[in-house]
């Protein structure tokens, strides 16, 4: 899943940055609203994290323009927002998730915590109620990086874990190449390689020799995880 962090704290933002993507994340950073109004235009990110106290901007502001549609148009609709603010006042709270935020984490916090709230914004997509995701005999488990098939440990790559966690959020649908790099990949990844097929092959050779194969590929549609009973 893709995150865009909007914080102008250069070494908080280091901080989670680091941790968001030692937990399988893509991250983007913007370091305030201009930015971060470009990021959002320019791809499509599963989640933001908010400052609300930014250098040219206020994030209550922001959150509000989004959900409005005056920025990132319709896709802000869709985007999961947690509020990360030292602004602690109840009536703060109350505003920032009636402006729109889904979620709202008081300075200073705990990174277990934040990873937590992320996780949960996330399920809503998913349909999940749980960090774990079961489709078949596949099973995710999101909070502590861990992915079997039956009683087998599947020893996974930080990304090979990304991409099987998006593809076991949707089960059974056509997930394009393109959609697979524009929501496990950040800002950095080249749209020109074969990092996506590469990645593929080699999570579809750990989930096991299935004929047909776990993940299949469409050809010019994508990928697909078919839903094989336990």
């Amino acid at each position: 899943m893709r995150v865009l962090l909007v914080e102008d704290e250069e070494d908080l933002v280091e901080a989670l940055r680091f941790g968001l993507v030692r937990a399988g994340y893509a991250v983007d950073v913007a370091l305030d609203v201009a930015t971060g109004t470009e990021k959002l235009y320019a791809a499509a990110y599963d989640l933001m994290i908010l400052d609300l106290n930014l250098p040219d901007g206020d994030g209550m502001e922001f959150c509000r323009s989004i959900r409005a549609g005056e920025v990132a148009g319709e896709t802000g609709a869709d985007l999961r927002v947690l509020m990360l603010t030292a602004r602690d006042r109840l009536a703060d709270r109350v505003q920032g998730l009636d402006q729109g935020a889904d979620d709202y984490l008081v300075k200073p916090f705990a990174f277990p915590e934040l990873l937590a709230r992320v996780r949960a914004l996330l399920r809503r997509d998913s349909g999940g109620g749980t960090a774990v995701l079961t489709v078949g005999a596949l099973r995710l488990d999101t909070s502590r990086q861990e992915a079997f098939r039956g009683d087998r440990t599947l020893r996974l790559t930080p990304k090979e874990f990304a991409v099987l966690r998006y593809l076991m959020s949707r089960p059974g649908e056509v997930v394009s190449s393109e959609e697979l790099l524009e929501h496990v990949w950040d800002e950095n990844a080249d749209p020109f390689t074969n990092t996506v097929r590469v990645t593929v092959g080699t999570l579809r050779r750990k989930l096991g020799d299935d004929d047909p194969p776990l993940i299949e590929t469409l050809v010019r549609r994508g990928y697909r995880l078919r839903e094989v009973p336990a």
